[in-house]
């Protein structure tokens, strides 16, 4: 008998020695274990009433909780069944292994917060007893009869720092549960910190085990090792709150910047909104017309284009700004559409993903060299990130959003707006782009109607040409066919195609002509009717051009009415000014520049134009244009010739659009 009795002990005490302890376990190891445990927060917990109480009883830290004490019952079964497991559980780290989960099986239906705070209010009723039999001031036959039954004389209260350790943890999972309500797409640290969660519960729970065991005199653990790996998890955990803070109070700056950008007061508010930081002074901005900084009150009163954009392949765009801010300071009080140029602006909003790659730093330098017109220089995080990409649109290619002095964006988008049509565009509504299409949509109508097969695409360039000179014809169709291959062209990304009406099929020309005069005297829509006349007079004196005549579009945007002579004059020294191609907005800029040079050197050499009659007959006063390619107008009736000097003042189609 006694054998069979030793070899059954003998086998308890090495299933018992095969038990985990708690330490036997990394931190991976018990997230998994204890996540399995939890199931759902269904179970309803007075938590703030309950921590008053704990905070009164355990962590010596009085609050008021007299009013509240009757809310509290419902939960006072759980606590004692709770408390009853951990006195009865045995010596043996296993054992602590095993309460704890135990104990978080009972609570499986408790929030994360809610298990630590009831096993610890658990813990309270056995400590709190011994805390005021112990301290009790004025003893009395009950009080001494309740010492003798709870054996105080035999037992030891934890250290306090201990205790204060578990206050402190508690509080910080409450923390992370006050604050789980956030979306974690908001607040991402929200899921990093769920991870040490479970863990921090493991400990604090296995402490308030091994805690009791202590307390009640079955034990004599080491609490400094449990307090030890508790410390170790609940710092981790506190990094993550201290992110989790840092987020939160960005989303909650985000909102009220939302709340305010919906309704700026101007547009000095709105750029703020954008790139101040609140609480702090605002950033100045690099002026790139004198390369100093300024006050960002520079923008008072202003209507901005806002340049934003990465610092990757940003070369094409500020070419374009810069040449825009050139076209804004020709004739500056120039008013178009209600609007003046000079109350216009341009400020580059750079957007830095790693602000503290320094490479990124002098490349951001470099660019800003280049530029005319303003930048913000920040190299931070911007507060009004989420602004930018969310209210502005912002994936990471250039956009150029337009907002007036008032602060409202009147053009989400400018930037096709003002690549497709440059200065024209002004002031770069997006109905002035609808406008500019309307404005040239009647000469593709005629264009397909007559059937020219002509295709129109995008930024693509395309000289129409034509005339009845066939040398200047040959001359310029090799001219402009040399320019299209050049290696100039071909850095500038430009794409230049060339198509001669009337080539293929001559029958298509006087159709043409037809088309366009037939517009001469049909009404459009009203806003339009008068710049469609103003075209179609320009059309119709290009066409007399005794040479030839050329018609230069940049996709659907006529860019150039142009005569035969400058225009073949211009085409043909491409190679002087090919190099300001690279620093206009755009082939069709360079071509024009030049082009308007060749027409002053042509009016230098012909003041006048004559046309002698002597073989006329007198009795007929015939009506003839003047023949100079850059005149148009009618000539004035002498007694033996027709002369026109060009400069007269009269009204009349000169080729200019």
């Amino acid at each position: 008998m006694s054998l069979s009795n030793g070899a059954s002990n003998g086998t308890l005490a090495q299933k018992k020695s095969q038990l985990p302890s708690p330490f036997d376990f990394d931190d991976y190891q018990i997230l998994d274990k204890v996540y399995l445990s939890h199931l759902h927060d269904d179970e309803k917990c007075d938590k703030d009433v309950l921590f008053n109480i704990v905070s009164t009883v355990v962590l010596n830290r009085s609050t008021e909780t007299r009013s509240a004490v009757t809310s509290f019952q419902p939960e006072f079964r759980t606590l004692k069944l709770i408390s009853c497991q951990m006195i009865k559980t045995p010596d043996g780290l296993h054992y602590v292994h095993q309460a704890t989960m135990w104990i978080l099986q009972q609570l499986k239906t408790y929030s994360w917060d809610a298990k630590a705070l009831v096993t610890l209010a658990s813990f309270a009723l056995e400590y709190g007893n011994l805390v005021y039999l112990t301290e009790v001031s004025t003893p009395n036959q009950l009080v001494n009869s309740l010492k003798q039954l709870n054996q105080v004389q035999n037992r030891k209260l934890p250290n306090s720092n201990y205790i204060g350790l578990v206050g402190d943890v508690i509080q910080h999972i409450r923390d992370w549960a006050k604050w789980s309500g956030y979306d974690t797409e908001e607040v991402p640290s929200l899921s990093d910190a769920l991870q040490e969660i479970p863990v921090v519960v493991y400990w604090t729970i296995a402490f308030l085990v091994a805690s009791t065991g202590n307390l009640i005199g079955v034990s004599d653990y080491i609490l400094s090792e449990f307090t030890g790996r508790l410390s170790t998890a609940d710092n981790k955990l506190n990094e993550h709150l201290k992110r989790i803070k840092e987020q939160i109070d960005f989303a909650n700056e985000y909102l009220r910047r939302k709340k305010a950008f919906s309704n700026p007061k101007d547009i000095v508010d709105f750029l703020k909104l954008l790139t101040h930081r609140n609480g702090s002074v605002a950033p100045q901005v690099y002026d790139g017309s004198d390369k100093n900084k300024k006050d960002i009150e520079v923008f008072r009163q202003k209507h901005v284009l806002l340049f934003i954009s990465s610092l990757n392949r940003v070369d094409d765009e500020i070419l374009l700004l810069n040449s825009i801010y050139d076209r804004l300071h020709e004739n500056p009080e120039e008013i178009i559409k209600g609007y003046k140029k000079e109350d216009f602006n341009i400020l580059w909003i750079p957007i830095v993903e790693d602000v503290s790659d320094d490479i990124l730093k002098i490349k951001f330098n470099n660019l800003k060299s280049k530029i005319k017109w303003y930048a913000v220089e920040y190299f931070n995080e911007l507060p009004g990130i989420g602004l930018i990409r969310e209210n502005l649109n912002y994936k990471g290619d250039p956009i150029i959003p337009v907002i007036n002095s008032q602060g409202e964006i009147i053009n989400r988008n400018a930037m096709q707006l003002i690549f497709q049509w440059g200065i024209d565009a002004f002031p770069f509504r997006k109905i002035d782009g609808d406008d500019l299409t309307l404005k040239w949509k009647w000469f593709w109508d005629v264009a397909r109607k007559v059937n020219l097969g002509i295709q129109v695409k995008g930024d693509r360039y395309t000289f129409i040409y034509g005339g009845a000179d066939k040398k200047w014809i040959q001359d310029f169709t090799l001219a402009v066919d040399t320019i299209k291959r050049h290696e100039t062209i071909v850095r500038a990304d430009a794409i230049i195609e060339y198509y001669q009406l009337g080539k293929d099929d001559p029958k298509i020309v006087p159709r043409f002509w037809i088309e366009i005069e037939s517009k001469k005297l049909k009404k459009h829509q009203e806003g339009l009717d008068c710049k469609v006349q103003e075209i179609v007079k320009s059309l119709l004196c290009l066409k007399q051009d005794p040479q030839g005549w050329v018609i230069l579009s940049k996709g659907s945007n006529i860019k150039l009415l142009g005569h035969a002579d400058p225009m073949y004059e211009t085409v043909r020294d491409f190679e002087i000014w090919k190099d300001k191609v690279l620093l206009k907005e755009g082939f069709d800029i360079a071509l024009k520049e030049y082009y308007e040079t060749k027409v002053k050197e042509i009016y230098a050499r012909q003041p006048c134009a004559t046309i002698n009659v002597d073989n006329y007959d007198s009795n007929v006063l015939a009506t003839i244009t003047c023949p100079n390619p850059t005149c148009g107008r009618l000539m004035e009736v002498t007694s033996i010739n027709y002369k026109c000097c060009h400069s007269d003042g009269s009204a009349g189609g000169n080729g200019k659009i």
